[in-house]
């Protein structure tokens, strides 16, 4: 449909000349509209082998495809399994297997339709066309999600009608209709076992039942859980007695929030594993804290990651293909001999995964928790070359160019970094022109983005001093438009 948009001679209504933008924007629709209508024999439905698949064979050699390892689940019947048509209003939330790989097609479409050239439509901000130049892009590597249940977080509105009590979400076409979920076929099987549960015991317990507004569910790959219950009044010791005996009959970490007040019953994190290239790497998720939703996804990010720090192309970064063994440990190459710097490095999701394939690792965060968090997962997954330091951008580039020195730095001494490879994981925002010049002096950027329009315009901003090597999409968010990308920048010789 993108393609049929741009050799479309009509414009969309107020889009004068061949905009890019306008053109994207008139495909959305087309391309919604020939999702809605096209047969699922079109689909490519067998992606549950594991195997690597060329989709050469059918007429797109600029792709190929990782699919997951998982069975197909039956959509049951009545009111189980994946029933999102019975529920009394629309709702974005549900999950649809047999259209799956045409909706990610279209989402890559118009990912890569950001690196276009052509005009810019003109807005309030930005009056008069703008010209944006085309950047080049290699084959697209596509890393499919499950099907389903494959999101460890959610959260949910607690609605009170009489005296009665459910879990809510809220119409898209209305978000003051509050709308009745029973079951989230997006979530993992440990959410969906713990929404009736939690459900039961608020609806036979006025204490746990009062005030109570929203419920969140973080659960691991491992079965572990924690369920967060956040409330409208102060939690009384009636209230801990109870949400007690509720969590020993579930089984879970219970914690209570209310303004300026917070009740841990049990732990209020979990350990979540991820297997990337066969080994188990072992992350400390903190309740309120950001963590990738989609853990399949997340490993296949940190697998592409490091092969992208070690490869300049897909082919030979590889590991994925016919006789090697999904669960096997897989040998890397001998570690490089310099240094890696990550920006916005979190709770140290990609810093454990990349750290042996370098000699030292410099990490930079601004927030104290994440920091912390940081350092307790390098522990705990025993990485002892990584030095994380609470810095920004901006203070990091002082004290490498300037040598201005910062007590949070300690015993640091930056002259003995040799920093060739720098992976950015910056917000939606992007990185900025600031960040942007500070990391174009590096010979490798590894950037993952969770918006291809600022992706983009990054890239853009980087076209004198790096080519793109190498541009990778992660189905983090299925059945939404959102996509997580991932690119190579290689400094030119």
């Amino acid at each position: 449909s993108l393609r049929a948009a741009r050799q479309s001679p009509r414009r969309p209504p107020g889009c004068p000349g061949a905009s890019e933008q306008c053109v994207v924007m008139h495909a959305q629709v087309q391309a919604r509209a020939a999702t809605l209508r096209v047969s699922t024999s079109r689909f490519f439905v067998g992606s549950v082998s594991g195997r690597l698949w060329s989709s050469a064979a059918a007429g797109n050699p600029n792709r190929t495809f990782f699919a997951p390892t998982r069975s197909k689940r039956p959509s049951g019947h009545g009111r189980t399994g994946w029933q999102w048509q019975l529920t009394r209003a629309r709702l974005d939330v549900a999950v649809r297997p047999e259209t799956y790989r045409e909706e990610l097609d279209l989402k890559i479409d118009l990912a890569r339709a950001h690196f276009a050239g052509g005009s810019v439509c003109s807005t309030e901000k930005n009056p008069g066309e703008k010209h944006k130049t085309e950047i080049e892009l290699p084959r697209t590597e596509v890393f499919e999600s499950l099907r389903s249940h494959f999101r460890m977080r959610a959260e949910f509105r607690v609605w009170h009608e009489g005296d009665d009590s459910f879990l809510a979400m809220f119409d898209s076409d209305d978000p003051r209709i509050p709308v009745q979920v029973e079951t989230f076929p997006m979530g993992s099987e440990k959410i969906n076992e713990l929404m009736k549960k939690v459900v039961t015991e608020i609806r036979q317990s006025e204490t746990l039942r009062k005030k109570l507004f929203q419920v969140n569910f973080l659960t691991t790959t491992t079965g572990e859980a924690m369920v967060s219950m956040l409330y409208h009044r102060r939690l009384s010791e009636q209230w801990e007695t109870e949400a007690n005996a509720m969590r020993d009959r579930l089984g879970v970490s219970v914690v209570g929030r209310s303004k300026k007040q917070k009740v841990v019953l049990g732990n209020d994190f979990v350990y979540e594993t991820l297997t990337v290239d066969g080994l188990k790497l072992k992350y400390k998720q903190l309740e309120g804290g950001f963590t990738q939703p989609n853990a399949f996804i997340s490993g296949k990010m940190l697998e592409w990651a490091k092969s992208a720090c070690l490869f300049d192309d897909a082919a030979s970064g590889d590991r994925t293909g016919a006789g090697v063994d999904p669960g096997s440990v897989v040998a890397l190459p001998r570690p490089r001999r310099d240094d890696f710097l990550e920006l916005y490095c979190g709770n140290g999701n990609f810093t454990v995964a990349l750290s042996p394939l370098f000699r030292k690792v410099l990490a930079t965060e601004i927030s104290k928790v994440s920091v912390t968090a940081c350092k307790e997962n390098l522990v705990v997954n025993s990485v002892d070359n990584v030095h994380v330091v609470r810095l920004s951008s901006e203070e990091l580039t002082k004290a490498l160019d300037e040598g201005k020195q910062y007590n949070r730095l300690g015993e640091i001494d930056l002259t003995s970094f040799d920093l060739q490879t720098v992976l950015v994981d910056p917000p939606r925002a992007g990185m900025g022109p600031e960040v942007t010049k500070f990391v174009s002096r590096f010979s490798r950027i590894v950037y993952i983005s969770c918006n291809p329009e600022t992706l983009a315009e990054d890239i853009r901003a980087l076209r004198e001093t790096h080519v793109i090597a190498r541009f990778a999409a992660f189905d983090q968010f299925p059945y939404t438009p959102h996509l997580e990308c991932g690119a190579l920048l290689v400094a030119k010789e």
